[in-house]
């Protein structure tokens, strides 16, 4: 670890020196390049060097011990160094943290889609639930929710919701909720009182700039229709709804809650984006297949990632065995101590495998 950052160290002061050329702000690319790399680089360097220095006030502190006579000095100097013992080791994990190189997708928006699974109506309803729990997540971190398609229920859940979150570091937390979501509690169209079981998937897929995929024109069959909500009764009398289907892949996006058809396809068409860039990351991943079963965020969808337990107020995340007893503050929108978990032990299996 230490021959790692003494390299990034040199190439962090080979960055200063660039970054003083009067030159290089002409090439912009370039300067935008060497800027980034600085900034990142900046934060590990930081920490390295403040556990240089704890690391030479250690060595110092011992050598006064050694030559101190004074009982009560020595079990002074002896508690200090208990302490820079802690802060070292602290400082160890932080650097080690920070080495693990970090994923170039977590500053994407991200598109979500939440599907009802097992359950029927109750797994409807939960959809619901999850969506108002990941828009009180995003208000709280200062993002932006924007509604794309919704296929609501007759007592106000979802068969199916799309929606999209843009925000810096979204993808980062969020890509960790892809899989099945697990309900246990006793319905509201249950009258005996029993509790059941339902289920509901999420997809969390980053959101692709239009320069990352390329959608041909002739690859695509677009089909306008009237737009219908719940029951089957008409939004709007004109064709604003919109279907696209993605010929090379059989994909088809469907989106019709703006009355505006040019809305519609727009936001079709991101969807699309999103799914065919998922594909993409889904090959490349399975490449390093070895990797991702080792990751927590490798958002497989058909696996069963939490389970939501209301007669006991509990959540669980299988992925790490966290189980916490505040189900209602997590519905609230309270995630962050399960997000830093999941990020926490992905971490730790990414430092792992950097070591073999």
């Amino acid at each position: 670890m230490f021959d790692k950052l003494e390299a990034l160290e040199a190439r962090y002061r080979e960055l200063e020196i660039m970054i003083s050329d009067p030159d290089l702000p002409k090439d912009r690319k370039r300067y935008k390049e060497v800027l980034q790399e600085h900034a990142h680089l900046s934060n590990i360097i930081q920490v390295y060097e403040e556990y240089k220095k704890m690391r030479k006030r250690l060595e110092e502190t011992e050598a006064l011990l050694e030559q101190e006579k004074d009982p009560e000095l020595r079990i002074l100097a002896k508690e200090e160094m208990d302490q820079i013992r802690l802060r070292l080791s602290e400082q160890e994990k932080e650097l080690k943290e920070l080495l693990v190189p970090r994923d170039p997708r977590d500053d994407k928006n991200v598109i979500m889609e939440i599907r009802a699974g097992t359950g029927g109506e109750e797994a409807a309803l939960f959809a619901a639930d999850l969506f108002r729990m990941y828009t009180r997540y995003a208000e709280a971190k200062g993002w932006k929710v924007e509604l794309m398609e919704a296929n609501e229920t007759e007592l106000g859940g979802f068969k199916e919701i799309i929606f999209s979150v843009s925000g810096p570091g979204a993808y980062g937390d969020l890509r960790y909720e892809s899989g099945v979501h697990r309900v246990q509690r006793v319905p509201v169209t249950e009258a005996g009182g029993r509790i059941h079981t339902s289920a509901v998937t999420v997809a969390v897929l980053p959101e692709a700039e239009e320069t990352e995929v390329e959608i041909r024109p002739e690859d695509l069959r677009i089909d306008v229709f009237r737009a219908s909500g719940a029951g089957g009764q008409h939004v709007n009398k004109t064709e604003s709804a919109v279907r696209i289907t993605h010929l090379p892949t059989g994909i088809v996006v469907t989106c019709q809650d703006e009355k505006s058809q040019h809305k519609n396809k727009a936001r079709a068409l991101r969807v699309l984006r999103a799914r065919l860039y998922e594909m993409e990351e889904q090959k490349r991943l399975q490449e390093e297949s070895a990797i991702r079963r080792s990751m927590v965020g490798s958002g497989d969808r058909s696996e069963r990632i939490r389970t939501y337990n209301f007669p006991q107020n509990r959540v669980t995340d299988h992925r790490i065995n966290l189980t916490l007893y505040k189900l209602d503050s997590v519905l609230e929108g309270d995630l962050g101590e399960i997000i830093e978990g999941l990020k926490l032990s992905e971490r730790e299996e990414a430092y792992k495998t950097q070591l073999q």
